[in-house]
């Protein structure tokens, strides 16, 4: 079947899903219909808010759908009517079979990593904080498990010693969006070749929650680095400072290491006017970006220059 003539649905919610469909409608794809999250609530004025995916298929006047239930039979038959050959998914939810197995030449799904490892919710950000140094997307066709379908086409990259998350998140954005437009033009060509992933969990990527992303400061200063750095600007990584009788949440963002033998004690803050660092086992974790509860986020000179740290404040 020529690419152009390819009926497609794509399917996708956040930002990242955006630049993909963008990226199919500009390339003259012929994207039939878009699924989306239902609209919610957000913020403190609980305004009802649009996903980023709908707010551009409305701008390109896509057909759009968007279920609570994906088991619904409403849903269903509207997906029919859509008469897709193809499904695509980036970033959006389990699938039930009814809906993945619809179109004659099935639905695939964007990831963003080299699987079988990081399947899951967070593979950007845990590849990161386990201090990978290459990561990647791939292509697979969905089947009843998740992120474990047969591989179409994978593309790597490299992780800097220095990337936060944030960064890498839009390299494997752009480079996820020409492995997909390859990835059609397989499928319409009749030449896909899969691979079938092997059982492997050794590295997961789950859902990301306050605990995990809570600063453990018992380990080493290279853990504690790509930690916060995995998850910078977002979720963003946090702890409690302990200054004087106060306890305030702070998040951390920006840091750099110092690797140095010490005999202070580990999460002891040393603060002067122009420096900002906590100690930890193997050396100090140099703050530049942070945000105390309730402040607005600062570099670590201007917040020394209104906040003051006791002689015995730490970090917990």
């Amino acid at each position: 079947m020529p690419k152009k003539d390819m009926r497609i649905v794509f399917m996708g919610t956040p930002d990242f899903a955006v630049t993909i469909l963008k990226h199919l409608v500009e390339n003259n794809y012929n994207v039939v219909g878009v699924i989306t999250a239902p609209d919610k609530p957000a913020g403190r004025g609980r305004k009802i808010n649009e996903s980023a995916v709908k707010k551009y298929a409305l701008s390109q006047k896509l057909p759009i759908l968007q279920p609570k239930n994906l088991k619904n039979e409403d849903f269903t038959a509207e997906l029919k009517q859509l008469n897709a050959d193809l499904q695509i998914v980036v970033a959006f939810r389990m699938l039930p079979k009814s809906v993945w197995a619809m179109p004659k030449y099935g639905t695939f799904n964007l990831h963003a990593s080299l699987l079988p490892e990081y399947r899951g919710a967070a593979p950007i950000n845990w590849a990161i904080i386990n201090g990978e140094t290459k990561t990647g997307v791939t292509t697979f066709f969905i089947d009843d498990k998740i992120d474990t379908g047969e591989i179409i086409l994978q593309e790597e990259v490299e992780i800097k010693d220095d990337e936060i998350v944030g960064e890498l998140h839009d390299k494997l954005m752009y480079l996820g969006a020409d492995l997909v437009l390859k990835t059609v033009d397989l499928i319409s060509e009749g030449n896909v070749k899969t691979t079938k992933q092997p059982d492997l969990e050794e590295k997961s990527a789950p859902k990301l929650n306050p605990d995990n992303c809570r600063i453990d400061w018992a380990k080493s200063l290279n853990e504690i680095y790509n930690h916060i750095r995995g998850l910078n600007p977002y979720p963003s990584a946090w702890t409690t400072i302990i200054n004087n009788d106060e306890e305030i949440s702070a998040k951390i963002y920006g840091v750099s290491r110092e690797f140095e033998n010490h005999n202070f004690e580990v999460g002891k803050i040393i603060a002067t006017k122009k420096e900002l660092k906590i100690a930890v086992k193997d050396g100090f974790l140099i703050i530049n970006e942070i945000k105390l509860s309730g402040k607005k986020k600062l570099d670590a000179i201007s917040l020394l220059n209104g906040f003051k740290f006791s002689d015995n404040s730490k970090v917990l």
